[in-house]
């Protein structure tokens, strides 16, 4: 029979309620059963302890998260709103810009109310820093603005005053910025100079004859101030001075040092930026498998149930590795905030390198995180409700701010290429960095590389340090050959841009990885420990999966193949403990959305 024929018959039949003959075969139209939602806790099983789980991702201050979490929960300026019998927290973007910044406000101003920032400029010490870390993190996820006004507030302003200033600053200005009495902001980014901060076209010129500076951008490329006089005595004056007849003055002679010693107490803005993206990735994360445990689509055989999307091996795939991603780049927000909470004036170049280098990787990963959590959402993770869609839309500029990524990257590949030289110089290896690997034999890729191998921690950190060394070597040979030839030093370095950007990408992967394994170290054997080896080696082998493995040869194609296999076989594995993995993260029901629980009940039309 053909086909457009039968299909013809069938609708026919249906909708003059006839009954077929005895002799046709062609079935009716029937009505299917109504969806009813399960909860995936109903289902699913831990395997681990997700509370254990936590406290190790989170690295600290667990309590004092929950906490703040509860804070925002209760409040009605954090606009809670209902949907499938449960409270969601989140802005109003119905609500003009004018009334969205209103909102912003009135949310700023009932934290320190309650004791939040307490602490956050006037008191000194590590716990503080920890404390302040671990509260960014939490608000960072609720929307940019309030991570963006309180960002620039308290870390920019508030931290060139702590790091700049002399204690007649502090004690003018540190605690009414603690309080919010003052508003603050930080002008520095201008139309035609944001990471070439020594290009910035404002002009400051000192009056000697009233005491003041004025400062003034008389370029539109610039449009900041015009013609504003600023007091001599508010001049952050710890690293350099004016004198009153109008000399400048510092301790340190050589323009480059100095320029550094500006520049590095601000590092802590892409430290908070790199690892407030982890937290957004969680939410991605939670929000899209959570969904993907209780929606179905389509039926293998004929009268069984559609199957659960995270069960279709290609949804496994689009989204358990960057869950193995997330877990990783959790340890390594970890051991940057380390890095930064115990810095000394010897550390502040390693802090730039690797906060240079994992604000680059995480807020890249964000993107491509929450993007990927989007889609696998489909239409539902397009509504601004649930979260997904806006999380990617706001937090695209952490590409862009405190460092476009790209450029950040080129730093990094350009401190490796001064780290070499100044290894050769000392004629005493690498120290420092991780790199110590380089003063060791190279290592070797098996020719044929088979489950057991791929899974070995200690092959996933000899293939990593194998691509990073290779890239540094012909990098370092890249730049001096066209140094050779009679091209300056910082023309070689952007001819080679492309080793750069590999290279960047490969002291990233490594520097991260090391982190894993040594986050795995720490727990004793059992289930924790066996499902956080299979998150390690699905993070090592999406790693080997980068195009450069392949392109300078560290893998034959079909050593690709069985990576590519592996990690199939692996996210099968991982997809029993999928549930107890977002759950771990320790993101609370009203910061997730609707998609990510009752989405049927969220979508009827009462709760419409």
């Amino acid at each position: 029979m053909d086909p457009a024929f039968q299909r013809t018959k069938i609708l026919t039949n249906h909708l003059l309620q006839s009954s077929l003959s005895s002799h046709a075969r062609t079935p009716s139209l029937s009505s299917n059963a109504c969806l009813n939602y399960s909860a995936p806790e109903l289902s699913e099983n831990y395997a681990f302890g997700i509370k254990e789980m936590r406290k190790l991702i989170d690295g600290h201050h667990v309590e004092e998260r929950d906490w703040l979490f509860g804070l925002m929960r209760q409040s009605k300026v954090f606009n809670p709103k209902v949907r499938g019998g449960r409270v969601f927290v989140s802005p109003d973007y119905n609500q003009s810009m004018e009334q969205q910044r209103e909102m912003t406000l009135k949310r700023i101003e009932y934290l320190p109310e309650r004791g939040v920032f307490k602490g956050w400029l006037t008191e000194k010490g590590e716990e503080v820093e920890w404390r302040k870390f671990a509260c960014f993190e939490v608000l960072s996820i609720f929307d940019h603005s309030l991570a963006t006004t309180l960002g620039v507030h308290f870390f920019l302003w508030g931290g060139a005053i702590q790091f700049f200033g002399t204690m007649h600053h502090h004690d003018k200005w540190l605690r009414d910025t603690e309080n919010y009495s003052i508003k603050c902001c930080f002008a520095m980014t201008e139309l035609g100079h944001g990471s070439n901060v020594h290009g910035v076209e404002t002009v400051t010129t000192y009056d000697s004859n009233t005491g003041e500076f004025v400062i003034n951008t008389p370029c539109e490329s610039a449009q900041k101030f015009d013609n504003v006089r600023v007091p001599k005595e508010n001049l952050l004056n710890s690293v350099a001075d004016v004198s009153p007849d109008g000399k400048y003055l510092s301790s340190i002679k050589d323009p480059d040092q100095r320029f550094a010693a500006f520049m590095a107490p601000l590092t802590v803005g892409r430290v908070n930026i790199a690892v407030s993206s982890v937290y957004q990735s969680k939410v991605g994360l939670a929000i899209a498998i959570r969904y993907a445990l209780t929606r179905r689509a389509f039926s293998l055989k004929p009268n069984e149930p559609e199957v659960l999307l995270l069960d279709y091996p290609s949804h496994q795939r689009r989204l358990l590795p960057f869950l193995a991603k997330t877990y990783a780049m959790c340890f390594a927000a970890n051991y940057l905030k380390m890095l930064y909470v115990k810095r000394t004036p010897q550390s502040n170049k390693t802090i730039h390198i690797v906060s240079s280098s994992f604000k680059a990787t995480f807020t890249c990963n964000n993107m491509q995180i929450l993007l990927e959590c989007r889609e696998a959402c489909g239409g539902q993770g397009l509504k601004t409700e649930n979260r997904v869609g806006h999380l990617k839309g706001e937090n695209d500029v952490q590409s862009t701010f405190e460092g476009d990524n790209n450029i950040l990257m080129q730093q990094v590949s350009k401190a490796l290429l001064d780290e070499y030289v100044a290894a050769q110089k000392r004629n005493k290896g690498f120290m420092g960095l991780g790199l110590e690997h380089m003063n060791k034999p190279c290592p070797i890729i098996p020719p044929q590389l088979t489950s057991t191998t791929l899974r070995c921690s200690q092959f996933q950190m000899d293939a990593l340090c194998l691509r990073e060394r290779d890239l540094l070597n012909l990098f370092v040979a890249d730049v001096s050959q066209c140094q050779a030839k009679g091209e300056s030093k910082e023309h070689a370095f952007i001819m080679s841009y492309q080793l750069a950007e590999d290279l960047g990408r490969a002291f990233s992967d490594r520097a991260i990885f090391q982190t894993f394994v040594e986050a795995e170290a720490t727990l004793a054997a059992g289930s924790l420990k066996d499902v956080l080896g299979m998150l390690r080696s699905l993070y090592a082998l999406i790693c080997l999966e980068d195009v450069a493995f392949l392109r300078y040869g560290y893998l034959s194609v079909d050593n690709a193949a069985t990576v590519r296999r592996e990690i199939e076989k692996i996210c099968s594995e991982l997809r029993l403990h999928a549930l107890a993995l977002v759950s771990s993260f320790g993101i609370p029901d009203a910061f997730l959305s609707p998609i990510a629980f009752n989405w049927i009940d969220a979508n009827s039309w009462s709760s419409v």
